[in-house]
């Protein structure tokens, strides 16, 4: 699910991920972005306002408190995929981020699904959430 709104709050933002969205997006967006924004989500990845990205970052992240344990679960990882998951975690798209570890995008799209399978997340925004609070990703690190 995409939400396409007006308001342009964390607290709308973070209502619309807790219901199960992909997806959150100003109604201003232009409409290639918006076409692209809806390709990305049926495609099982997220999209979130550039705009409120930060803001649910900085708003949310003191909430995981310091020093949280590693997830059991990221030890199925590969390097690579670790590397990858926290590139996602920092917000960069599967093309920026294959240009920082200078692989294809089709490679990182493989490396984001196996990361997802192993970790049973649905989509990249759970991916977040994970790497936040097992502590792989801190709040302006």
């Amino acid at each position: 699910m995409l939400a396409l709104t007006t308001f342009d709050t964390e607290a709308d933002a973070f209502a619309a991920l807790q219901a199960g969205a992909s997806g959150f997006l100003l109604k201003n967006v232009p409409p290639e972005e918006l076409l692209t924004a809806i390709r990305v989500v049926a495609e099982g990845d997220s999209v979130v306002a550039p705009s409120i990205t930060r803001r649910l970052l900085d708003r949310f992240a003191g909430q995981l408190g310091p020093g949280p344990a590693e997830d059991p679960r990221l030890a199925q990882l590969t390097e690579r995929e670790r590397q990858v998951l926290l590139l996602v975690a920092q917000g960069l798209s599967n093309a920026e981020i294959a240009a920082r570890v200078h692989v294809a995008e089709a490679t990182v799209k493989t490396h984001v699904g196996r990361i997802l399978a192993k970790l049973q997340l649905r989509d990249r925004v759970q991916a977040v959430v994970l790497a936040y609070e097992s502590g792989l990703v801190t709040p302006g690190g």
